[in-house]
């Protein structure tokens, strides 16, 4: 009974009895270079719903970024990283969760975001190759991906006649290859002539999605 008093009277505030949330890392990748565009308000509509979710966001506008896109001998010879891509790098290891928003063009992704993948996921930082061994080192484990791409072209034709090809390269052959996953997509087309109230509904939709920690 005495027990049960002094229980009663000792208050329990959530700071003090239970363990503090952490917050959630978030890196937002935007390779659209454009000025203006869907693709970036739906980046932005993304980073306010995870900063009202709590997360702790860093925002990666690479048309801002200076650095030459073009790995110019491969991985034969060792390319000096400009200051940008050195920050980008700290930033990706520091991210448990990455965002990438960018448009379809040319049923691939921008030169400008192939470029950075170029040159920023290298060997040594990103994967490793093993001598006599089919399978390579995945050295961004532990970290998942919500890829946001955005098209002027019906999804149907891109499905059917090519395949999902830009997809498949982001998310199999640049992400899931690093060890990055799970990987979620958010897939837009008719860009161009979508109505107002649509666009609006997708920005919503895209800020809910920010909340979400997994």
């Amino acid at each position: 009974m005495l027990y049960n008093l002094l229980e009663w009277h000792i208050p329990c505030y959530p700071s003090a009895c239970s363990p503090p949330m952490s917050q959630k890392k978030i890196l937002i990748i935007l390779g659209n270079p454009k000025t203006k565009s869907f693709c970036r308000s739906l980046a932005e509509a993304y980073e306010i719903g995870a900063r009202q979710g709590g997360a702790e966001v860093r925002l990666l506008d690479l048309r801002k970024l200076k650095f030459d896109p073009i790995l110019w001998e491969g991985y034969a010879k060792e390319q000096e990283l400009e200051p940008d891509l050195q920050n980008a790098q700290k930033l990706i290891l520091w991210a448990e969760h990455l965002v990438i928003a960018f448009p379809v063009w040319w049923s691939s992704m921008p030169a400008l975001l192939k470029g950075f993948f170029d040159r920023v996921f290298l060997p040594g930082f990103a994967f490793d190759f093993r001598p006599d061994n089919p399978l390579w080192k995945k050295h961004l484990k532990g970290r998942s991906a919500h890829v946001i791409i955005t098209m002027g072209s019906p999804y149907l034709i891109y499905r059917t006649l090519f395949g999902k090809a830009t997809h498949r390269a982001m998310i199999n052959g640049i992400l899931k290859f690093c060890g990055i996953s799970p990987v979620r997509s958010t897939t837009i087309s008719y860009v161009e002539d979508m109505a107002q109230e649509e666009r609006e509904a997708f920005l919503r939709e895209l800020e809910d999605k920010g909340k979400e920690f997994y």
